[in-house]
């Protein structure tokens, strides 16, 4: 960590904001350069052998690729991006951060200050874009002031429930010359459950038959899911976890049942509804985890309901809990792993079959087609290296990832809550950089993939050997499957005339090919791992293979009867 800078040296602008990152603790950040903020890319250039800047191609890739970052590290990630049309394309990453609870602090470039209020070219008032979806926005006006708005910045990020930041920088601010102290690295302050929440907590617990667990949310350390899975072990309680929260537990833990979200099985949902004891830790308890706020009443749930939060104004929000506990997820798991376990756990068949119910559902299915993407998802799950970080964007083919592959710890699974498309190729970008190491495998979509696919860009220029693999059929696959659903037979608007994937691959010098048989799968990965080089796989499959439960013939079928 750098030593504050002395008062009596001069810098500019840029200078003090980059100084400042490096002090909280900042080693990358992503951008698409911008004429407004070229005094701060001066800043960078000056601090190369301690901070990565990472060029991108476009701005929602690079937010997308902050936000996968912060999720990663556990530390905001940092973002620049110009003005007007830059900061639009970013939203879609400020947006991802948060619903899925990240922390981020994205800075704009702005318009000189002498013209403010004019429509100057590409001016926007962030105050009013970003007001709703950010925790906090704010244009910093003197660069005396650089050091507050930073360490400000940082502490809103992550305090509470994680989330996203945005602050303006106006050209002529970053380039002005001034003397300020720095201000030291923020400090992490969170919530504890108290002793008396915590005994009603075990109190409540040993009153129930049909126990059960719920993981989400943001804020989680490798050290708090180790202890939630140490109290789930002691308690034989079964664990699930939020939509696209599956990491937070090892899957192969032998309390873990499968996952709360889009595509969950019925199974699951069913267990959901009959406990009479539901202990959520961390998630919001949003849409897709309660599928579609069915699995609780509105506003008193059937089940009693302890819900634990780091953010006091989640709790209460849309369900009246029983209990509810205020606190960050890793003072909470240190309490919950103190708990003495009861030497009788009378629920312990409702949770061996909870368990049993989840490696049922793991066993691949058939499919239309050539290719079984159940089966493509089996072989990665029984060969890839535990620590592999899997990413994805949304659409149909995600339920297939989200069913076959089992997640062996925190950090493993990037992947949006907010479902948004065009994530998970910047995410896997992201990922390889953090931790270079670690084997990274993208899915994307053939319509996902072609929103974020110039990225790969960016992965050829930096040397970021991760594995895409693009499931393409021809079509928006999770669109289709509602619209037969609702208008049975009146395709329109959802083919797709794609690009031939596997050239494309190769002209942004990646390793490519298609494979549109099951049986071919295994030397085609085993062939992209060893390429050397960011890598492609298209696999080729049947489009009447809408998702691992049914095909597009027989929803057309049941929609028209």
């Amino acid at each position: 960590m750098n030593v504050p800078a002395s008062t009596t040296v001069s810098r500019t602008g840029g200078q003090v904001l980059v100084d400042s990152l490096r002090i909280h603790g900042v080693d990358t950040a992503f951008c698409v350069p911008g004429e407004s903020f070229l005094a701060a890319i001066d800043a960078f250039y000056e601090r190369q052998e301690v901070m990565q800047l990472v060029v991108c191609r476009q701005e929602g890739g690079a937010a997308h690729m902050a936000e996968a970052y912060g999720k990663l590290t556990g530390r905001p990630g940092v973002c620049f991006v110009t003005r007007g049309p830059g900061a639009t394309n970013a939203s879609i990453g400020i947006h991802t951060a948060r619903q899925d609870s990240t922390p981020l602090i994205v800075f704009v470039g702005q318009v000189a200050r002498d013209c403010f209020g004019r429509e100057a070219w590409q001016e926007i008032d962030y105050r009013h874009m970003f007001g709703h979806i950010a925790k906090w926005v704010e244009q910093i006006d003197d660069p005396r002031r650089i050091p507050e708005f930073i360490s400000r910045a940082f502490h809103i990020a992550m305090s509470g429930r994680p989330g996203p930041v945005v602050l303006a920088l106006p050209e002529d601010m970053l380039a002005e010359q001034v003397v300020v102290a720095d201000a030291p690295a923020y400090r992490l302050a969170q919530a504890a459950p108290s002793a008396q929440a915590m005994a009603e907590l075990t109190a409540m617990l040993m009153r129930a038959e049909r126990p059960l667990v719920l993981l989400g949310g943001g804020g989680w350390t490798a050290e708090a899911s180790t202890q939630v899975a140490t109290f789930a072990q002691a308690f034989q309680l079964p664990v699930a976890c939020a939509f696209r929260r599956q990491d937070l537990i090892d899957n192969c833990h032998d309390r873990y049942i499968g996952e709360a979200g889009l595509g969950m099985d019925p199974k699951l949902a069913k267990r959901i509804v009959d406990s009479d004891l539901v202990l959520a830790i961390g998630p919001r308890l949003g849409e897709t985890t309660t599928n579609g706020y069915a699995l609780f009443d509105v506003p008193r749930p059937r089940q009693r309901l302890i819900h634990v939060h780091a953010d006091a104004e989640e709790l209460g929000r849309v369900y009246q809990a029983e209990l509810v506990i205020n606190s960050g997820m890793e003072p909470f798991a240190t309490q919950l792993a103190q708990l003495p376990a009861p030497a009788d756990c009378r629920w312990s068949s409702w949770a061996e079959d909870a368990r049993s119910d989840y490696l049922r559902n793991l066993e691949p299915t058939p499919m239309p087609g050539d290719l079984n993407l159940a089966e493509a998802v089996k072989y990665l799950r029984d060969t890839l290296p535990a620590d592999s970080i899997i990413t994805n964007g949304a659409g149909n083919y995600t339920l297939w990832v989200q069913r076959f592959y089992q997640y062996r710890g925190i950090r493993t699974q990037l992947a949006p809550t907010s479902g948004t498309m065009g994530y998970g190729v910047p995410a896997a970008i992201a990922a390889k950089l953090c931790h270079p190491e670690r084997t990274v495998v993208c899915f994307a979509g053939d319509g996902c993939f072609l929103m974020n696919g110039q990225e790969m860009a960016t992965a050829v220029q930096y040397g970021l050997n991760v594995i895409f693999i693009v499931v393409n059929n021809a079509m928006y696959g999770s669109i289709r499957m509602h619209q037969e659903r609702h208008y049975p037979g009146r395709v329109c608007a959802t083919d797709l005339h794609n690009p031939d994937f596997v050239t494309l691959a190769s002209a942004y010098g990646a390793a490519s090919e298609r494979v549109e048989r099951t049986e071919d799968f295994a030397a085609a990965f085993e062939r992209a791992r060893t390429a050397g080089r960011p890598a492609l796989i298209e696999l080729c499959i049947s489009q009447d293979a809408i998702s691992p439960r049914t095909t597009l013939t027989a929803l057309r079928a049941q929609a028209q009867k």
